[in-house]
C-alpha cells in the first residue's frame, strides 16, 4: 500500500482539527497527494514526518486565509460537523480523550487560537507528537513549539465556561436520549411550558446557516427565548422534517432531514439544570460531506450509536 493511502485517515484527522471542516481537510489531503506524486521518494527517509509535515503547513495556511473570509460569514460561524461511529472518517475514537479532541465545543474553541498555536495544540495533545516533533512538523524550533501549545492550552482553559467542566466520563447516552426525545416531541407539538422545563435557565442556541436557509443570525439566550424559538422553528417545518439520533464528532448528535435530505445537524448539550446550549448547523454546503458519509450506508434510516 502506498504511504500516502496508508496514513490518509490519520492526515484527514490532523487537517480537520486543524480547520475545523471536512470540506478543507479533503481539499487539503488532495493537495498533499498531489505533492506527494512529485516527490523522489527515494530521499524521503520518514514518510509519516513527510507526510504530516506538507498536511499541517498546508492547513495553517489554509486556516490563515480562511479567517478574512469568516469576518465576513453571514451570521454564526460554526464548525462542519463528521459523523462518526459506524463510520470511520476520523479514524476509531475508542476513549474520551480521543472524542473529545473532535468534539464540536473543542473545534469551535479552537477557533480563537492562532494558526500555529492551533497546530502545536492539535499535534501534541491530539496526535501526541512530542515538542520535537511538532517543531519539526512546523518548522520552528522546539523552545517555541513547547511555548506555543502552553498558550494555546491556557486560552483555551481560560475560554471554557465555568458551568462545563472538561468531561472526565463518556455522555450518558442513554439519559440524552431519552430527554432529546422529549425535547423534539415538545417542540414539534408547539408546547412551550413542556420546553422551558428541559431548559437551562442560562441556555444559549445558535444556527449556522451562512445565510442560505432561514435561522437565527444571533446568539438567542434564555430558556424562554428559545423555547419559543425552537417551537416555532418546528412549526415552520411542519411534518416535514423527521429527527434521527446518531454520532457526530465523538458524541451524540441530532440529524434533521427532509425528503430532499439532511437539512441540520444538531449538538445539545446537557447540564445539571437541563440542556445549556443547541447548536445547528444548517448551512447545506457544511452537511455535504455528512449527507456523503450517509450514502454510504444507504441512508438515514440505518442510522445507529
Amino acid at each position: 500500500m502506498d504511504d500516502f493511502e496508508r496514513l490518509r485517515g490519520r492526515l484527514f484527522g490532523i487537517a480537520y482539527r486543524m480547520t475545523g471542516t471536512a470540506t478543507d481537510a479533503e481539499e487539503i489531503l488532495q493537495d498533499a497527494w498531489l505533492r506527494w506524486q512529485d516527490v523522489d521518494r527515494a530521499t524521503v527517509r520518514d514518510p509519516d514526518a513527510y507526510l504530516a509535515r506538507i498536511v499541517t503547513n498546508l492547513a495553517i495556511k489554509q486556516l490563515t486565509s480562511a479567517r478574512a473570509r469568516r469576518e465576513t460569514y453571514v451570521g454564526q460561524w460554526l464548525p462542519e460537523p463528521v459523523l462518526t461511529g459506524q463510520f470511520d472518517a476520523l479514524g476509531p475514537l475508542e476513549v474520551v480523550a480521543e472524542r473529545e479532541s473532535v468534539s464540536f465545543a473543542l473545534l469551535l474553541m479552537l477557533e480563537r487560537l492562532s494558526p500555529a498555536e492551533r497546530a502545536a495544540y492539535v499535534l501534541h495533545e491530539a496526535f501526541a507528537y512530542g515538542y520535537r516533533e511538532v517543531a519539526e512538523l512546523i518548522g520552528t524550533s522546539e523552545a517555541n513549539a513547547r511555548q506555543l501549545a502552553s498558550r494555546a492550552g491556557k486560552k483555551l482553559a481560560g475560554d471554557k465556561p465555568a458551568a462545563e467542566p472538561r468531561r472526565e466520563q463518556p455522555v450518558d447516552r442513554e439519559g440524552w436520549r431519552k430527554l432529546v426525545e422529549r425535547f423534539v416531541a415538545a417542540a414539534r407539538l408547539g408546547k412551550i411550558e413542556e420546553l422551558e422545563e428541559l431548559l437551562a435557565a442560562d441556555v444559549q442556541t445558535r444556527a449556522d446557516s451562512g445565510g442560505r436557509v432561514s435561522a437565527a443570525r444571533n446568539v438567542v439566550t434564555g430558556r424562554n427565548k428559545v423555547a419559543r424559538y425552537l417551537a416555532g422553528a418546528m412549526q415552520r417545518f411542519g411534518g416535514a422534517v423527521e429527527a434521527y439520533l446518531t454520532e457526530a464528532n465523538g458524541e451524540p448528535a441530532l440529524v434533521a432531514a427532509a425528503p430532499e435530505g439532511v437539512v441540520a445537524i444538531a449538538f445539545i448539550a446537557l447540564g445539571p439544570d437541563g440542556v445549556t446550549r443547541i447548536e445547528f448547523v444548517m448551512n447545506p454546503e457544511k452537511l455535504a460531506f455528512a449527507t456523503g458519509q450517509l450514502s454510504q450506508i444507504g441512508g438515514l434510516s440505518d442510522l445507529s450509536w
